[in-house]
C-alpha cells in the first residue's frame, strides 16, 4: 500500500546506511513539521524529531508492509510527542497569583489593550498567540487530534488509523477541543 514500494525498507533493515540517509531525508521535514505544530519549540522539535527517527530505526522490522510507511512514523512523532508532554508537565500560575522568586514575590502587570492605536497590528498577533496558548494547554489527546485535523489538514480516517482510535473516537476529541477551545478564548479574544 502508500508509499512503501519507494523506500528503502530492506536495505535499511540489512545495515545499509544509504537506505537509512534516504528515509531520514525524504521524511525529516514532514516529520520536524508535525512535532513543531506540536511542541512549538523549534530546539525542542529538532531533538524529538531526531528521537523519532532513532526509534523508527530501531523498530523498523516491526513495521508492517501493508500501511503506508510514513503513518507509521507520523504514530511514532505523535506518541513521542505525548511522552515528551508526559514528561515535561510543567507548573503553571494562575494569572493573578504572585509568583514566589528569590528576592521576594513577583506581581505581574497586564497592558489595558482597550485602546485601539497604531499598535492594532500587535493585538492580531496576541490573538494568535492567545490562540496557540490555548491549544497548547488542552489535555495531550485533544491536543493531538486538533492539531493533526487543523494544522496537518488530515481527515477523520487518517486520524483514527495514526492514533489506532476510532473514527468516532476521534470526531468526539476534535468536538470536546474545539469546545474547551471556544470557552477559553470567548472572553480574551472580544475586539
Amino acid at each position: 500500500m502508500g508509499d512503501t514500494n519507494l523506500i528503502p525498507i530492506r536495505q535499511a533493515l540489512e545495515g545499509d546506511q544509504k537506505a537509512y540517509e534516504e528515509i531520514l531525508n525524504r521524511f525529516r521535514g514532514q516529520i520536524f513539521n508535525l512535532i513543531y505544530r506540536m511542541v512549538r519549540n523549534k530546539i525542542e522539535a529538532e531533538d524529538l524529531t531526531q528521537e523519532t527517527f532513532i526509534k523508527a530505526f530501531n523498530a523498523l522490522a516491526t513495521f508492517n508492509a501493508e500501511y503506508a510507511f510514513s503513518t507509521w512514523l507520523y504514530k511514532i512523532a505523535v506518541n513521542n510527542c505525548i511522552d515528551h508532554f508526559r514528561k515535561k508537565r510543567l507548573k503553571t500560575y494562575p494569572m493573578d497569583n504572585p509568583i514566589q522568586a528569590k528576592d521576594g514575590e513577583l506581581q505581574r502587570e497586564f497592558p489595558d489593550t482597550t485602546f485601539q492605536g497604531p499598535e492594532s497590528g500587535l493585538l492580531s498577533r496576541e490573538k494568535s498567540l492567545q490562540i496557540q496558548e490555548a491549544i497548547d494547554s488542552l489535555p495531550e489527546k485533544y491536543k493531538t487530534a486538533i492539531v493533526l485535523r487543523h494544522s496537518e489538514d488530515q481527515s477523520y480516517e487518517e486520524i483514527a488509523d495514526q492514533l489506532k482510535i476510532p473514527i468516532g473516537t476521534v470526531k468526539v476529541r476534535i468536538f470536546r477541543a474545539r469546545e474547551m477551545l471556544k470557552k477559553r478564548l470567548k472572553d480574551q479574544l472580544r475586539p
